[in-house]
């Protein structure tokens, strides 16, 4: 999915010896708002451990933050998100106060994370019959690790010295200065204290923020209002309300712009790793978000093409046409993997026809005509990597090969040095020719071609014999056959031979128009089926196949947007059955996991844990996660408009669990629409923009 996928080598290196490993983040509580984030644990300390720290832009500016009374640190009991940015967590301070059973001085820590810092209201109440008096105390520190050094596994340096003045504590490194200011408070080394009295039955409130001052920070946060609507959702599955609120939340305190160009806006991907512009992830995340507005939409596609490829280079992976994987304050380096990504890299197949699918979808959805054709020669040039350079040795087939040695071996969204496998559990070599990329390029051949048409630029017709012919041979060179039937391979090797994992990347041909309807219905089957279907949602592999472990990033464990994916395109075909099985695995994991849902999740059968199991090294948040959650709600309503062709479809998911639902919000260009769907199906939708026909 992302850079240097892979946690931990394999084979003769699973023992390990003194290499650092990559911190496990599962357990630990993220509250974000873009570009900055904060990593504790559930009981609100960050300790100088592991991936625990606040981070701003790619950089730790806090590798410590300790609150302690007299000396201890509290008891926590509870933690409970807050809303965008926000988090609670409550503790006792059992030393202090009355000595019975019941605590009699609480603790209510309420993190709230800005842009460009972090601000803590720390309240302290007791109900002690008698006055309590205590220091307390947050012991900071700051080591200025870069977020490449964290995930190897690694600590920074104390920067250019600490400075301390009345209730502050500054760290300098470069260009970066990060200053901790206590109200009232005093300084003991680098820490920040205060005395407090507490009378019977009362309650103080200490107040802290740390301020991050970067100049060099590549990404920041946008000014203005949401991009998107916030719809009003009631369902018979109160999972999925749930569900989207926080995944709302979520998204909002993910969104990004460049520093260069503050007037687009993006989501970065995922906290703690990938809080960044990443190509395939910002423009999934974007598609996902279509039916509440095409402003985010718009902003990624503006943010992309600037960063369109102009010319070849094997180091970067750039070409002329292709659209950016990924972009870094500084190159991304994991000695363990040798993997060494420059900070602005091109390492990926599918960005390109999914920066064109999704310019023709928010087209489609009611993009103002004049920022399309404004984005048109960006699709010319798209259109022309196509043709041009994605396909180095011209079989026909979209393909990939790493030609600088240290980026990623693998370069579709399973990027991970063994994701590529036969059904024996053998790893492809590349050259790669994914099988959901081709369906990938196929469909944005199509869209090229009406994007093309409908603006009077010349090219459509080479761009439609170039789908038909890709679908010939797609049709000739990877069906396979397997136990269960014929069905899509996972792709094709150096040697141009299919490998015949069954893999959830076939779902991503659906919607696409590379099936037929005969080979729709086997693929829906086949994804529906237990080997696929039985755990929290759809697996990356066959639970039947040699490679497949409940606890590999791509070969068995379960991504929610690559289940909403598959969700999505079940739904459009017509298979909404399938669709709902696999949506219900999405709402029941959702709800173990706090309706944030993580980056991914163990692939482990439904009938064997009573929840899923966490992946250990799992974002959370992670932009294309939370917006599966908008996925669900529009396939479960189904509407699907053309604003160009002045006409809509109504769709809406039939079967269990969902129910009745009704949205009331979504947007068709300027026009705010309200869907409702009863227990029977039926479905019923008002306020399409004037002279819209509705079928």
């Amino acid at each position: 999915m992302l850079a240097s996928a892979n946690p931990e080598p394999h084979g003769d290196h699973a023992d390990h010896g003194d290499q650092r490993l990559q911190p496990l983040l599962h357990d630990l509580v993220s509250t974000v708002m873009a570009p900055t984030s904060a990593l504790s644990g559930a009981d609100g300390q960050i300790r100088p451990a592991g991936v625990q720290g606040l981070f701003h832009a790619d950089s730790r500016a806090l590798s410590q933050a300790v609150l302690l009374v007299d000396g201890h640190e509290p008891e926590a009991i509870g933690y409970a998100p807050a809303g965008a940015g926000r988090s609670r967590f409550t503790s006792l301070a059992r030393r202090l106060g009355d000595r019975t059973p019941d605590p009699t001085v609480r603790i209510d820590r309420v993190r709230e994370i800005a842009p460009t810092g972090m601000s803590e209201r720390v309240e302290i109440a007791s109900t002690a019959s008698m006055t309590v008096t205590a220091t307390v105390s947050v012991a900071l520190g700051c080591d200025f690790a870069s977020i490449d050094v964290v995930k190897s596994g690694g600590v920074g340096r104390a920067g250019d010295g600490v400075r301390t003045g009345p209730g502050q504590v500054t760290w300098q490194s470069g260009g970066i200065r990060v200053v901790a200011t206590g109200a009232g408070a005093s300084v003991a080394g680098e820490s920040l204290e205060w005395q407090v009295t507490l009378a019977p039955r009362s309650r103080v409130v200490l107040y802290w923020d740390v301020l991050v001052e970067d100049p060099e920070a590549v990404v920041a946060a946008p000014r203005g209002e949401l991009e998107w609507s916030v719809p009003g959702v009631t369902a018979a599955d109160r999972r999925l309300t749930r569900m989207l609120d926080q995944a709302l939340d979520d998204l909002t305190s993910l969104r990004l712009t460049e520093t260069a160009t503050p007037g687009d806006t993006f989501l970065g991907a995922g906290v703690p790793w990938f809080l960044t512009l990443f190509g395939r992830d910002s423009l999934w995340a974007a598609s996902m978000m279509l039916p509440l507005g095409t402003g985010l939409a718009a902003g990624t596609l503006r943010t992309l093409a600037r960063r369109q490829g102009t010319r070849l280079d094997p180091a970067t992976g750039e070409a002329p046409g292709k659209i950016l994987h990924e972009l870094r304050r500084n190159e991304f380096v994991e000695p363990a993997h040798n993997v060494r990504l420059p900070a602005a890299y091109y390492g990926t197949i599918d960005a390109t026809p999914l920066w064109i699918s999704l310019l023709h979808d928010a087209w489609r959805w009611g993009l103002a005509e004049a920022e399309v054709a404004a984005l048109l020669p960006h699709l010319e040039r798209a259109l022309g990597w196509l043709r041009d350079h994605a396909d180095p040795d011209g079989d026909g087939f979209v393909e990939y090969i790493d030609a600088s040695g240290q980026g990623l071996a693998n370069q579709g969204w399973k990027d991970s040095g063994d994701s590529v496998r036969f059904r024996h559990g053998g790893t492809a070599e590349a050259p790669i020719a994914l099988v959901e990329v081709q369906g990938y390029a196929y469909r944005a051949a199509r869209q090229g071609a009406a994007l093309l048409d409908a603006f009077g630029r010349p090219g459509a017709a080479e761009w439609r014999e170039y789908a038909a012919a890709l679908a010939e041979r797609f049709r000739a060179a990877f069906w396979v056959d397997g136990p269960h039937g014929r069905y899509p391979a996972l792709a094709l090797d150096r040697d141009k031979q299919p490998v015949d994992a069954l893999t959830s990347n076939i779902g991503h041909l659906l919607g696409t128009g590379l099936l037929s309807e005969e080979e729709t219905a086997q693929v829906a089957r086949l994804l529906a089926g237990p080997a696929m279907a039985a755990g929290f949602g759809l697996r990356t592999m066959s639970a039947e196949d040699g490679g497949f472990s409940t606890l590999s990033y791509h070969c068995g464990s379960i991504w929610p947007h690559d289940t909403a994916i598959v969700i999505a395109g079940l739904a459009r075909e017509g298979y909404g059955e399938q669709a709902a099985l696999l949506a219900d695995g999405l709402l029941s994991a959702a709800e173990t996991f706090g309706y944030r849902l993580p980056e991914l999740f163990a692939g482990d059968d439904r009938a064997s844990v009573i929840r899923p199991v966490p992946y250990p090294a799992a974002c959370r948040p992670q932009a294309w996660s939370a917006a599966a959650a908008v996925t669900i709600a529009h396939a479960a309503v189904g509407l699907y408009p053309d604003v160009p062709g002045g006409r809509a479809v109504l769709r809406p998911l039939s079967g269990a669990p969902l129910g009745a639902v009704s949205v009331r919000g979504l947007r068709i260009g300027e026009a705010r629409v309200d869907v409702h769907v009863d227990h029977d199906g039926k479905a019923a939708a008002t306020g399409l923009p004037a002279g819209m026909s509705l079928s």
